[in-house]
């Protein structure tokens, strides 16, 4: 609700803004913001923390936590911090040439993406009526040349809301219809308020091909597992139209086939906001009976069929594609973990994943560091590769506690004058405290009110941006 407050210079007029403060004084504000970023960022550590009294937080914030056995421990993986000349980045910036250039690298490896599609909406096919959300099957096209079924899960409450694409062999089974227990995570997610998308190769799957394979299988111009991180690419665009959808909290999970393409879908594409991968296996491994098998013809290791040896334990040893060069030239995917800081995400670490996968992760909490985060890397264990309940359960708290983290995402202590003791720059609102008294207002709002002002502000958290540069 709109407040009439009185100007604070004799220049300015009487302004009507939505929580009670003048024009001069927002601007005075997010000048101030800006000159403190990067030092408020470091400085309040335990603020990015995102050390909140709620449940959701004191039930997965010991999972952040490496065991002490593997705490600051990172073994023989190559460092991504690590320059040419052999010395390591310290820096944000420096960091910021550095990921673009693993990022380059693994890209031009595996294949360059065709443009993403960024001008389409689902097409709904049916509609049904579940328990508390409406379930959607909706077509879109994932690539260029090929469209692909799904459902699209929405809680039937009112306003945004976050969301989750589920991907997997196919999309029935996260939507709690497919008969595999433990991984309908769409279903749950949806039960609990967020918006869902589950995808799956289902038409390969049936072919024992499994991925996808672009422009055709007989001669893809992308590693299948880059494939398949491009379509999610495209379905996060689809998604993000959809009116209910709060396109700052859009994340990913996948367990197994799924944790390894959601897993290289956040990492490669940036407005993924968190994700979670359950078991895929997050660095190479030739010891894990098969489990780890990115040598697959459908992963790393593609060539033109007929394919031999697939699903052999032993497979890596007669690998094509991509995989021999990459085990050759010392890459591993702890590189890829690093393009997602400061965005956080959980390991659901199985049979593939143990705690000694704490070791490669070190390195990605070191470069959070590095930007002033912690808490962004976190990871359960279980005995068996399958999910189950309480793995789930840690699963949906940690996305649960993304909402507030998305939320309260950078936090400042700044003085500023008489009336504003403090000031915190929300993620997705602004708030600050006056004569006690906490006063809100969403950045869309701010931009209408000040559309007219030449602002820049780059917001330093997690999540995608785009909404909230102010030109």
């Amino acid at each position: 609700m709109s407040n009439t407050i009185q100007k604070h210079s004799k220049r300015k007029a009487q302004l009507t803004i939505k929580f009670g403060f003048s024009k001069q004084f927002f601007i005075y504000y997010i000048i101030i913001c800006i000159g403190f970023c990067t030092a408020s960022c470091i400085e309040n550590k335990q603020t990015n923390s995102l050390q909140y009294n709620t449940k959701a937080w004191n039930k997965i914030k010991d999972y952040f936590n490496p065991p002490v056995i593997y705490k600051d421990n990172y073994g023989n993986y190559r460092s991504p911090l690590l320059l040419n000349n052999g010395d390591t980045i310290k820096n944000v910036n420096d960091w910021n040439k550095k990921r673009k250039k693993i990022k380059d690298t693994w890209m031009n490896l595996m294949g360059k993406w065709p443009p993403i599609i960024k001008n389409q909406k689902f097409e709904i096919l049916d509609t049904l009526k579940r328990e508390n959300f409406y379930q959607y099957r909706v077509r879109f096209y994932w690539v260029p040349n090929e469209q692909t079924e799904g459902y699209l899960l929405i809680p039937d409450k009112r306003g945004k809301k976050p969301a989750i694409i589920s991907v997997f062999y196919e999309p029935e089974t996260a939507i709690g219809i497919g008969g595999k227990p433990n991984r309908d995570f769409a279903y749950q997610l949806t039960k609990r308020g967020f918006i869902t998308l589950s995808l799956g190769t289902t038409q390969t799957t049936k072919e024992k091909t499994y991925s996808i394979y672009y422009p055709t299988i007989n001669n893809a111009s992308l590693q299948p597992l880059s494939a398949l991180a491009y379509a999610a690419a495209n379905a996060w665009e689809a998604l993000a139209k959809v009116p209910d959808v709060d396109s700052t909290k859009i994340g990913i999970v996948g367990h197994s086939y799924g944790g390894k393409w959601a897993m290289f879908a956040s990492c490669l594409y940036d407005k993924f906001a968190c994700a979670a991968w359950s078991d895929p296996g997050i660095v190479f491994d030739e010891t894990k009976r098969g489990y780890i098998n990115y040598w697959e013809p459908w992963y790393l290791g593609y060539y033109p069929p007929p394919w031999k040896d697939t699903w052999n334990k032993n497979g890596y040893t007669k690998a094509k594609g991509i995989y021999s060069q990459l085990r050759k030239n010392g890459h591993d995917l702890h590189e890829i973990h690093a393009l997602m800081a400061p965005r956080p995400f959980l390991v659901s670490g199985g049979f593939s994943d143990g705690p000694e996968r704490w070791i490669p992760l070190n390195h990605t909490i070191l470069i959070n560091r590095i930007l002033g985060y912690e808490n962004r890397v976190a990871m359960t264990n279980r005995a068996k590769h399958d999910p189950d309940p309480e793995s789930n359960e840690i699963l949906y708290n940690f996305f649960h506690h993304l909402v507030s983290l998305f939320e309260i995402s950078c936090v400042r202590s700044i003085p500023f004058g008489s009336h504003a003791k403090s000031g915190n720059l929300f993620f997705g609102s602004f708030t600050v405290l006056v004569d006690n008294k906490i006063r809100k207002c969403d950045i869309s709002s701010f931009r209408s009110e000040f559309q007219g002002d030449s602002l820049s502000y780059a917001p330093c958290c997690a999540g995608n941006h785009s909404d909230f540069s102010f030109k």
